[in-house]
């Protein structure tokens, strides 16, 4: 039950911006109850240029959504394509899974909506479709497995400095209901220093390993090591090595917040986009 007097303008039952001179930047988002979703509507209400007008989620027992820290409401429904249809907005972010996501893609690209997807788990077919359909309908995406500035910075310095060394292995750490593992952001840091060296890594072959998985996962000489623990949020660090030295490169997010401003950045920037962009670091000119 929802209480307290809320201010709500509807056009086919969605708000618009009014008393504003400048056009918002209309945003619908998917898995709005999620902790990402709730983290990003909050980012969103907070930002003057951007506004929330819709809210999806796969089950939902109310018509109406409350802002959190305001008096508004906003349509809230499980069925995403009519929110698209009736809010008419200009961004669709989505933090779901893969093919949740797959499915959202599909919608709002048809009816022209850009999207921001910060789902791991996509296959290089998904990403590819993706790009199709943005081409296709003259819409842009972000898709990244990881929108903390932080994170995306530790995957550009550790593809500058693979070229240097000829071991690698990256430790993940992740809270404890994760769902999967690798974490995509380790799978992506792992690609983009494959790229930076152009070749594989060396892998030293161990000749007894008395308990199976213990090396653990291997991309082209690069060991990937997963945690799941609870008091981790998500977390990585790349150990590069040769003869005599190492080179770690660390970085950890301590809260969702974290994630924010490259999510903001992403909402802001896509609508002057074409196709796919995946990752955030072409919005940073890295």
């Amino acid at each position: 039950m929802i209480r307290g007097i809320a201010r709500l303008t509807t056009t086919g039952s969605c708000r618009l911006a009014t008393g504003e001179n400048m056009e918002v930047i209309r945003v619908v988002v998917n898995g709005a109850l999620g902790r990402m979703g709730q983290e990003v509507i909050r980012a969103v209400v907070r930002e003057p240029e951007l506004k929330v007008v819709g809210a999806a989620e796969k089950n939902v027992t109310q018509k109406y959504l409350p802002l959190a820290d305001t008096l508004e409401l906003v349509p809230f429904s499980s069925d995403l394509e009519s929110l698209l249809t009736n809010c008419n907005p200009h961004v669709l972010v989505d933090f779901t899974m893969a093919e949740v996501a797959m499915k959202a893609a599909r919608l709002a690209t048809k009816r022209k909506v850009n999207l921001i997807i910060g789902t791991t788990g996509l296959s290089e077919e998904d990403l590819a479709e993706i790009d199709q359909l943005c081409r296709e309908n003259g819409v842009g995406a972000v898709v990244t497995p990881n929108f903390s500035l932080g994170a995306v910075l530790l995957m550009h310095l550790a593809r500058i400095a693979a070229r240097f060394f000829d071991h690698a292995e990256i430790l993940e750490m992740h809270h404890d209901k994760k769902i999967d593992a690798p974490s995509g952001t380790a799978v992506n840091t792992a690609r983009g220093m494959l790229e930076g060296r152009g070749k594989s890594f060396i892998f030293p072959k161990t000749e007894r390993e008395t308990i199976p998985g213990t090396r653990g996962g291997q991309i082209q000489g690069i060991a990937i090591h997963s945690l799941r623990l609870p008091g981790f949020m998500a977390g990585q660090e790349v150990i590069l090595a040769k003869a005599g030295e190492t080179l770690s490169i660390r970085h950890e997010a301590i809260s969702r917040e974290s994630y924010m401003p490259g999510v903001i950045l992403a909402v802001k920037e896509v609508r002057n986009r074409k196709g796919l962009i995946h990752g955030l670091d072409a919005l940073l000119n890295l």
